[in-house]
């Protein structure tokens, strides 16, 4: 179809774009990192450009002869301070957007977050009218990916055919860098000992890719996507993902205060593996989307939502199966004594 550019094709989201792009034909060129891993790209028939996202004379010459830029490379860490979260969200994606202006390329999909929506008000959907609300509670990625954001418009006012694509939580098979997927690694592992009241939007990872092509083909500029498919209560996520993988889910569900106290006493203990206090912030918020206007602008539709719990389960057990708790694997009995005492008092 033509010459296309993609960065962060090493990563989760990107490797499945640049899959899919070469599908459809499309010549394609991808930015590499000299630290990259390139897993991910791994019989892929693609040219490699190494090129940071803030080293504005790479990203020059990686653009040159292109005429459509999926930009998907980018930091999707919670856990990621705000030195760590701004330069490589704002102005590696100023850098490139504005590299895509000089070249004159005919169109950019530009990976936002459906962080940036919301979130949503109890027993409500955000959409993409949805004020942003995320702001006051201080968690950097998602401040990162807002302003991005508006550095993205900016560039479509300068008259930059920029078109912008907010997934929801993407899970499914290949995520290299344990990104979006670790949730369900650390649920395998019992890394979760409890949880907290919250709502998770829940996507393919094949969805979302497919969701960046359609962008490309039908969305207008200026415009955002929100690619989501099925919300989940986190107890309910849980119950799903215990049924599928035959390991018992958190028995013990906190009050937000309680589990972000936690949260921070075994951060100063040094346990890594466990959840932080913004980790848990983010959990106990209501990431509840509509996905209508995907729907009908873009033609894009969604698999059944249970595929890809199944896809990230069966693709960690095949790589990690012996430090993954079996099928049958229960709870440590304290959790689930004190699981059952709460729910009896109702808390």
């Amino acid at each position: 179809m033509g010459r296309t550019l993609v960065t962060g094709a090493t990563g989760f989201i990107g490797a499945h774009v640049a899959r899919q792009l070469l599908a459809r034909g499309d010549e394609v060129t991808v930015t590499v990192r000299a630290d990259s891993s390139l897993t991910a790209l791994e019989g892929l028939d693609v040219r490699r450009v190494r090129a940071d996202m803030l080293d504005r004379r790479a990203v020059r010459r990686a653009m040159k002869g292109v005429e459509r830029v999926f930009h998907v490379a980018g930091l999707t860490n919670l856990r990621a301070t705000r030195s760590e979260a701004f330069p490589v969200a704002v102005e590696g994606t100023r850098t490139v957007l504005q590299e895509a202006l000089r070249a004159e390329v005919q169109r950019v999909v530009y990976t936002s977050s459906a962080g940036t929506i919301g979130p949503a008000r109890a027993g409500r959907n955000a959409d993409e009218t949805t004020t942003w609300r995320a702001g006051r509670y201080a968690i950097p990625y998602l401040e990162a990916m807002h302003e991005a954001e508006r550095v993205a418009l900016d560039m479509v006012a300068g008259g930059l055919p920029v078109v912008i694509v907010n997934p929801a939580h993407v899970l499914g098979a290949g995520d290299p860098g344990r990104s979006s997927t670790v949730l369900v690694r650390r649920f395998l592992r019992r890394e979760i000992p409890a949880y907290v009241d919250g709502t998770l939007n829940i996507v393919a990872v094949q969805d979302v890719a497919r969701g960046h092509l359609l962008a490309d083909e039908r969305g207008r500029p200026g415009e955002r996507y929100i690619l989501g498919n099925r919300n989940f209560t986190m107890t309910r996520l849980f119950a799903d993902l215990g049924r599928l993988s035959g390991v018992q889910p958190p028995a013990l569900k906190l009050p937000v205060t309680a589990a972000m106290t936690l949260a921070a006493a075994a951060q100063r203990l040094g346990q890594s593996q466990l959840p932080t206090p913004v980790e848990v912030r983010a959990a106990s918020l209501n990431w509840s989307f509509s996905n209508r206007k995907a729907k009908r602008e873009l033609g894009w539709r969604t698999s059944p939502h249970e595929d890809c719990l199944e896809e990230t389960i069966e693709w960690y057990r095949g790589r990690e199966g012996e430090v993954l708790a079996a099928p049958g694997a229960t709870q440590p009995l304290p959790l689930r004594i004190v699981g059952d005492a709460a729910r009896r008092v109702g808390l």
